[in-house]
C-alpha cells in the first residue's frame, strides 16, 4: 500500500499514478466487446444463446427458456426468512422514500409577450436494467436500481443478469419480486446489453440501460450510447476515507476493506491530517487482513491501488479530494461542516464517523449505482431523472410572434439561413388569427 505525503514536491505526481488507470487492458476488451455487440446485433437470439453457453455454461433451447418466471421469483420471496424479508423490505421502504423527493413535474408559464413556456416531464417508456451475477449476488442493486425507475413512473423494467452454471439467486430474485421487475432473463454480459440495445426476437429493445457491471458490461454500454440512452460508465468501487485523528482507526480500516474486498481493481484511499493516525491505520491492516474472508482480493486491491496520504491540514485534504473525485468520500471528522462546505467532487459523501459507506450500499437511501473513475467531477449519482425525459413546451401568441418576428430575421439571416428568417417574417407582418 502506497504512502503518499502531499507535502512532498513529487506528490502531484504521484498521485497521478495511483489514479491511473491502464487503458490498453480497456482497449482489449473494446475489441472483443465490439465483436460480441455485432455478432448479437446480426444474430439476435442465436448469437444470445452461444454466448451464454460460452460465458455463463448455461444450455437452452431458445432464449425464451432463460426468462425468469413472475412465479419464480415470487416463491423465492415467500422462501425467505422472515428476518431475510424484512431486511429487504426495510431497505426498499427507504430507497423508496428517498427517491420520491426527487419526482420533478411538468412547469409552464406565460411570460410578457404572452408566450406559453414551460418543461413536460415525462417517464421513460421501457428500461433495461443490468444486475451483477457470477462471483457475488447483489439483490442490493436490484433495488438501488429498479425502485428509482418505479418512483419516476418507467412504464417497462427488463432486468439481464448472469447466472453461471444456471445457479440463481434466492434473494436475488426475491429482491426482482419486491422491486417489481417487469421482465427479468438470466443472461450477462457485453451480450446482454447488445440484447437491450438492439433487441432480439425475445428480448425486448430498450431505451436506456442502467446499472452496475463488470469491465465488459461497461464497455458495451459505452459503445451503445446513442443507439440507447446510458446511466454512465461504472469502473472499479472507490472509497476515499478522511479522518482528522478523532475516529476509531478499526473502522476507517474496515471501510477501506469493504471497498477492497469487491474485486482487486478497487481503489480504497485513506487521507489524514494525523501523521499517527496513518501509522496505526497501516499497523491494524497488517493485523486485521488476515482474518478477513477474502483478504488475497484485499491484498491485490490496497497493493496495486490503495493508499495513505498525508496532509498538513483541512485545505490541503480538501484540495487532494477534489482532485480524486471519489465514488464514496468518508468524513471521518469532528467537525464535518465545514469539510462538507469545501467538498467539491464525490459521488456520495459519509458525514461522520459513525455514517460508514457500508449503509450506503444497503440501507441509508440514495441508490449506490456512483460516478467512478473521478467522473464525480462532472455525474451525479443514479436517481429518478434518470428515468425521466423533458419536452421543451414553446406557445406563441399573436404578440410574441409579432414582437419577435425581427430580431429572429435578423439573426437567421447572420446565420445564412433564408428559410428561417422568411418563416419568422411572415409571422410578423400577417400572423394567423
Amino acid at each position: 500500500m502506497r504512502e503518499l505525503d502531499a507535502t512532498t514536491a513529487k506528490f502531484a505526481a504521484q498521485l497521478d499514478s495511483l489514479l491511473a488507470w491502464d487503458l490498453s487492458v480497456d482497449s482489449e476488451i473494446d475489441t472483443q466487446v465490439a465483436n460480441i455487440i455485432k455478432r448479437v446485433r446480426t444474430k439476435g437470439d442465436a448469437e444470445l444463446l452461444a454466448l451464454t453457453h460460452q460465458f455463463d455454461r448455461v444450455d437452452a433451447a431458445k432464449v425464451a427458456d432463460l426468462e425468469i418466471r413472475q412465479d419464480e421469483m415470487a416463491d423465492a420471496w415467500a422462501a425467505l426468512s422472515g428476518s431475510a424479508q424484512q431486511a429487504l423490505q426495510t431497505a426498499a421502504d427507504r430507497i423508496r422514500r428517498f427517491h420520491e423527493r426527487q419526482r420533478e413535474d411538468s412547469w409552464s408559464y406565460v411570460d410578457e409577450l404572452g408566450c406559453e413556456l414551460g418543461q413536460k416531464i415525462q417517464p421513460l417508456d421501457r428500461v433495461g436494467v443490468y444486475v451483477p451475477g457470477g462471483r457475488a449476488a447483489y439483490p442490493s442493486s436490484v433495488l438501488m436500481t429498479l425502485i428509482p425507475a418505479k418512483v419516476a413512473g418507467v412504464k417497462e423494467i427488463i432486468v439481464v443478469s448472469p447466472t453461471p452454471g444456471g445457479e440463481r439467486n434466492t434473494m436475488v430474485l426475491a429482491a426482482l419480486h419486491l422491486a417489481g421487475a417487469d421482465r427479468v432473463f438470466a443472461v450477462g454480459g457485453a451480450q446482454a446489453v447488445a440484447a437491450l440495445a438492439y433487441g432480439t426476437d425475445c428480448v425486448p429493445r430498450v431505451d436506456k440501460i442502467v446499472g452496475p457491471g463488470n469491465a465488459y458490461v461497461a464497455a458495451a454500454k459505452k459503445q451503445v450510447f446513442g443507439q440507447v440512452g446510458i446511466d454512465m460508465i461504472a469502473g472499479p468501487s472507490e472509497v476515499l476515507v478522511i479522518a482528522d485523528g478523532t475516529s476509531d482507526v478499526e473502522w476507517a480500516v474496515l471501510d477501506l476493506f469493504s471497498q477492497a474486498e469487491h474485486d482487486a481493481s478497487a481503489q480504497a484511499i485513506l487521507l489524514s491530517t494525523d501523521r499517527t493516525f496513518l501509522a496505526q491505520a497501516k499497523d491494524r491492516i497488517a493485523q486485521l487482513l488476515p482474518q478477513m474472508e477474502r483478504a488475497e482480493i484485499i491484498e491485490k486491491s490496497l497493493q496495486d491501488r490503495g493508499a495513505l496520504i498525508y496532509c498538513e491540514d483541512r485545505r490541503q485534504a480538501l484540495e487532494v479530494a477534489n482532485k480524486i473525485a471519489a465514488e464514496h468520500l468518508e468524513l471521518a471528522v469532528a467537525d464535518p461542516a465545514p469539510w462538507v462546505n469545501g467538498l467539491r467532487h464525490a459521488g456520495a459523501i459519509f458525514i461522520g464517523p459513525y455514517t460508514g459507506e457500508t449503509f450506503g450500499d444497503y440501507m441509508a437511501g440514495p441508490s449506490h449505482v456512483l460516478p467512478t473513475f473521478g467522473t464525480a467531477r462532472f455525474a451525479s449519482p443514479l436517481g429518478v431523472y434518470d428515468f425521466q425525459k423533458r419536452s421543451s413546451i414553446v406557445g406563441m401568441s399573436r404578440e410574441a410572434a409579432q414582437a419577435l418576428s425581427a430580431p429572429t430575421d435578423l439573426l437567421a439571416r447572420s446565420e445564412g439561413l433564408e428559410a428561417h428568417a422568411l418563416a419568422a417574417r411572415v409571422r410578423g407582418k400577417n400572423p394567423q388569427q
